[in-house]
């Protein structure tokens, strides 16, 4: 049977060693649903695939063995799962499947619906940000973690986002027992110090991860109501250049976010290679060659930050870079760039 592979990866279709033979890919927004869907999806892996389901790391699913001519049968099977989870649907009619194939699924921790050390429902933005920019073909990774302790690893994504709290002292409930104090200097980055009998928090250290809370056994301390985020950019895996996201801006909201996510985007749109493999290409990359200030005049166009928000410029970040076709091995180099022959110097000294 033949079929159009472009097709096949925009209705989450992988293309597969086999021949005749694909993979349905399931996204499942910010990683949760409901148990009740585990049985829709083994009950079509039994039936179209080969009896088996592979846990993506981006927490999905994906379902192997399916011939070509089920393909349309699998799409009607995953509607019910597609309704559950809350996908954007955007582009397909119902029983059609999912849409696009570049964007990742947005994945999160576990949140604080679940954690005592998130600072936010990590599932709920997830699920709010699959609206915003589902179905898409860029190649985007949007990682969410509840908390600086970033199990989901955000770093690792194109945009990361980073659950802060701002810790609200109540003095009266204070009995000075120092237990806020110690958890920081051990657990954190030791911005509490003791004036005057009570702990006072360096705003500057801060990194809004909520252990002075956690610790207080008199509840003198507690989480802001309001929601704070620090957000990351540009981290990415892969054979070229891989490299860790660097902070941008530190206790950002979630208004913010959203509209940063969607100038990201646009500007992606905008600058990207269209003659990158497959049209795709990693924002970082974009950047590289537009530069930092350009990417920063479109991701912050119509953003307005709360006044306690730290913009972190210029963004300066770097990664694992291959030498040149002209450079072999592990050669050594002299300043002037000749190539090291005489390695006498390197010689253990008797």
């Amino acid at each position: 049977m033949d079929i159009n592979t472009k097709d096949l990866k925009k209705n989450a279709f992988r293309v597969t060693k086999v021949r005749g033979i694909t993979s349905s890919r399931i996204r499942v927004p910010g990683g949760l649903l409901k148990a009740e869907y585990l049985g829709k999806i083994q009950e079509i892996a039994e039936k179209y695939g080969n009896g088996t389901v592979n846990l993506t790391s981006r927490q999905g699913f994906e379902i192997p063995g399916i011939p070509f001519e089920k393909i349309p049968e699998v799409n009607q099977a995953l509607q019910e799962i597609i309704d559950g989870t809350g996908v954007n649907q955007t582009g397909k009619e119902r029983g059609e499947g999912y849409p696009a194939s570049g964007t990742r699924n947005v994945s999160a921790c576990v949140g604080n619906r679940v954690c005592p050390y998130a600072c936010y429902d990590t599932t709920a933005l997830a699920q709010k940000i699959e609206k915003v920019i589902f179905p898409d073909d860029l190649h985007v990774k949007i990682v969410l973690t509840g908390c600086p302790n970033d199990c989901q690893k955000v770093r690792m994504g194109d945009i990361g986002i980073m659950g802060m709290t701002e810790p609200q002292l109540d003095p009266e409930r204070c009995i000075s027992c120092g237990a806020c104090i110690k958890a920081c200097r051990s657990k954190s980055v030791d911005a509490l110090t003791k004036v005057h009998f009570r702990p006072e928090r360096d705003t500057y250290k801060c990194i809004g991860c909520g252990e002075c809370v956690n610790a207080c056994p008199n509840l003198a301390w507690t989480r802001s109501r309001k929601k704070y985020y620090r957000v990351t950019l540009l981290g990415r895996t892969g054979k070229k250049n891989p490299r860790m996201g660097v902070d941008f801006i530190k206790w950002a909201d979630e208004d913010s976010i959203i509209q940063i996510i969607k100038n990201t985007y646009d500007y992606v749109r905008h600058y990207i290679n269209p003659d990158s493999p497959g049209g795709k290409e990693h924002i970082g990359y974009i950047v590289d060659r537009t530069g930092t200030e350009e990417f920063l005049r479109w991701a912050l166009k119509d953003v307005h930050l709360p006044d306690i928000a730290e913009v972190y410029t210029p963004l300066n970040w770097n990664g694992i870079e291959y030498a040149h076709n002209k450079y072999f091995g592990n050669q050594r180099y002299h300043e002037d760039g000749t190539i090291v022959t005489d390695f006498s110097e390197d010689k253990p000294k008797r």
